[in-house]
């Protein structure tokens, strides 16, 4: 039992889980219990058992790793061990403090009594996984808290503090106290197991509570499937015998675990862990202190930028050159905050005490003594060299220069001074204080404490950080310019703006490539085209988005883009001038326009991600497959239940991707060299082999 302690306290046992860090009920921790139980079962002197865990967890639940693997299935499993309190003469109490979760839950469900500390948290949080709970957590569950809170709580997966369940039958007793000490003194007092499944479910018009329920579930769920699978669970607890019921959540649970979007979530859950693990730099690397920091720009990015620091507690300078710009910035981020202030997520009182840790500065030497920078100025190479020339001279020895640059050469950028090792990029999304992916770009002499420190750094400001080498766009960036020009040749082949977007957003994307570049300002990408079109005078022109740009149509901030736009609506409405420049521009190139299907549309553009993210892969760009996912999950509007791009051509099968993409190379007028399979995907292909 190394991952169990066995006390017999008089004549009551006290079996304690004790697997780090969150008691995961993986194979061994199963045994451990098991071997507790039937320790206990084998001693005369053993009247009761109180099962309980660490200070920190009861337990977190299912060993998610195990999921699709023997172990999973392997003796004793969780279902083993509840019938084994079922079946058994002996009281079994449950002692929670910390956390209770999921699996964790379930195992308490199935003991006969349970005491929790108030503080402790419970949840059954399967549907975040796209599953639903799987040892008997939607039988038992309504049966002690009541269906709408169960329907409630398994639905969306929400924690709940004990404090707040005390009344039911869920606790015994609820304490401040010593749980465990509790949880004995009851045992001691309890004749004979008290079975949940024993106990009967209340809902006096279930036909009427459930056709109410399926209509809001159904409508929260969106495509995810799972929730409204939680529900029929519910539905079965409330409806029929226990035995039956518990077949229905198996049935549920099987079909939802060999499901797309539950492998998507479960890709989405262990890649944002992945991310954090950078294989040359290990986790022990001594990091900067970050006491202070500073950003230079208060424009949309850079005062977006701000807040964040000023929302973890971290003093932040805000520079501007000019004083009406640094006023105008500082006014957007009080509006900010005065609206979370109207929708009730934040207190005046916090508002002031944020705005109080933004200092405002026109003087690049009040930065000095500031721990990180990071810029936030206009995308053009000479105005960051500037900025990081200054930077340079003023702040102090071990400061982190920081650049928010989304496309430029970070290598050049920490050429402009003398201490490259210090250099890092920082690329944030926009809206920066809402969006949670931050691009982290690697220089060639990044030092590794500094790569450390800024990983760490971003859980401060609660960012998602995915690591990314130096190449133009980086990764998402890099990878959205092949998507971007793909959409725009589906204009030229014979469809429309809006009809590319709806495809796709039917698809699950939050938005379409066209809306997309409305949003963030068509002359964004138009600047980067013109600096592509000067490096390389051969590349392909895209005639109609250029257009656009030349009659001033950048989108939602001018009121027309690839769309009209109504004062103070951003809703897109298509319009008749965009469709006869795009018909124009067929003529002239003498294209004859044809239908195209949603399918096709669809995968042109994820394909054109995927073979983009194969080459960024084998440069050594990304890390790992799963890090381009999180990028695009966490930073692009990427649907969820999807996984990400390269999830996608792994659920497709890397053969068949293969072959449609030659078969894109056939249609008239194709680029074939942009549908060449990647090296990289080419040989998985070819293997039989995924990318993830």
């Amino acid at each position: 039992m190394t991952v169990c302690t066995y006390e017999a306290r008089g004549d009551v046992a006290v079996i304690r889980m004790d697997s780090p860090p969150v008691n995961g009920l993986g194979l061994e921790l199963r045994k451990g219990i098991a071997e507790g139980l039937a320790k206990a079962a084998a001693d005369a002197a053993i009247k009761a058992v109180v099962l309980t865990g660490t200070e920190k967890a009861f337990s977190g639940g299912a060993d998610i790793r195990e999921f699709n693997s023997p172990k999973m299935l392997a003796s004793p499993s969780l279902h083993e061990i509840i019938e084994t309190l079922d079946a058994g003469t002996r009281p079994v109490v449950a002692a929670i403090a910390g956390v209770a979760l999921g699996g964790g839950l379930e195992l308490a469900l199935g003991c006969h009594a349970r005491v929790a500390r108030g503080d402790a948290q419970i949840a059954l949080p399967e549907v975040k996984l796209g599953l639903l709970p799987g040892g008997g957590g939607t039988q038992r569950l309504p049966r002690v808290v009541g269906v709408q809170t169960a329907l409630d709580m398994v639905v969306s997966g929400a924690m709940v503090p004990a404090a707040k369940l005390a009344q039911t039958r869920l606790f015994d007793a609820v304490v401040d106290g010593d749980v465990v000490e509790a949880a004995v003194e009851l045992a001691r007092r309890m004749d004979k197991p008290q079975r949940v499944r024993d106990l009967s479910v209340e809902l006096p018009d279930a036909a009427a509570f459930f056709a109410a329920a399926r209509e809001k579930v159904k409508k929260a769920a969106g495509p995810l499937p799972a929730p409204m699978k939680c529900l029929e669970c519910i539905e079965a607890a409330a409806t029929l015998p226990f035995d039956e019921g518990m077949k229905v959540e198996q049935a549920g649970f099987m079909f939802l675990m060999n499901g797309p979007e539950s492998r998507a979530l479960r890709h989405a859950f262990f890649g944002e862990r992945a991310c954090m693990k950078i294989p040359d730099v290990p986790e022990d690397t001594p990091l900067r202190p970050i006491k202070s920091a500073a950003v230079i720009g208060a424009g949309t990015m850079g005062g977006g930028i701000a807040m964040n620091f000023a929302n973890a507690g971290i003093p932040v300078h805000l520079l501007e050159v000019k004083q009406e710009a640094l006023d105008k910035g500082l006014t957007i981020i009080r509006r900010n905050y005065e609206n979370q202030v109207k929708k009730g997520k934040l207190t005046q009182d916090r508002l002031d005490q944020r705005m109080a840790l933004i200092r405002p500065t026109l003087s690049y030497a009040d930065l000095a003594q500031d721990d990180i920078v990071i810029e936030a100025v206009f995308e053009d190479m000479g105005v960051k060299q500037k900025v990081f020339e200054q930077l340079d001279a003023v702040m102090k020895p071990g400061a982190i220069l920081a650049s928010n640059t989304s496309t430029l050469d970070l290598n050049r950028i920490a050429s402009f001074t003398k201490r490259p090792a210090d250099v890092v990029g920082l690329h944030f999304f926009s809206p920066a204080n809402v969006m949670r992916l931050l691009e982290v770009v690697r220089g060639e002499k990044t030092a590794k404490d500094v790569l450390a420190t800024v990983m760490k750094l971003a859980k401060t400001i609660r960012k998602l950080p995915v690591v990314a080498g130096v190449c133009d766009g980086f990764i998402g960036n890099r990878m959205i310019g092949k998507y971007a020009s793909e959409a725009l040749r589906l204009l030229d082949e014979g469809v429309l703006p809006q009809q590319v977007d709806g495809a796709l957003e039917r698809w699950g994307m939050a938005m379409g490539p066209f809306r997309m570049n409305d949003l963030a300002g068509n002359d964004v990408s138009w600047l980067i085209r013109k600096r592509h079109y000067a490096e390389d005078p051969q590349r392909r022109r895209e005639a109609v988005a250029d257009q656009l740009c030349e009659l001033g149509r950048y989108g939602q901030k001018t009121g027309k883009g690839w769309y009209r736009y109504e004062a103070g609506d951003r809703t897109a409405h298509p319009d008749s001038e965009v469709e006869r420049i795009i018909v124009e521009q067929r003529k002239a190139a003498g294209i004859t326009p044809r239908q195209i299907s949603d399918e096709e549309i669809v995968e042109r553009l994820v394909y054109a991600l995927v073979n983009e993210g194969a080459r960024i892969l084998e440069e050594g760009i990304a890390l790992r497959a799963s890090d381009i996912d999180m990028i695009y999950l966490n930073g692009y509007g990427f649907p969820l239940h999807r996984g990400g791009p390269m999830l996608v051509a792994d659920m497709a099968g890397l053969a068949r991707v293969a072959q449609r993409m030659q078969d894109f190379a056939r249609l008239p007028g194709a680029d074939s060299a942009f549908w060449q399979p990647a090296p990289l995907l080419a040989r998985l292909a070819a293997e039989g082999k995924t990318f993830n």
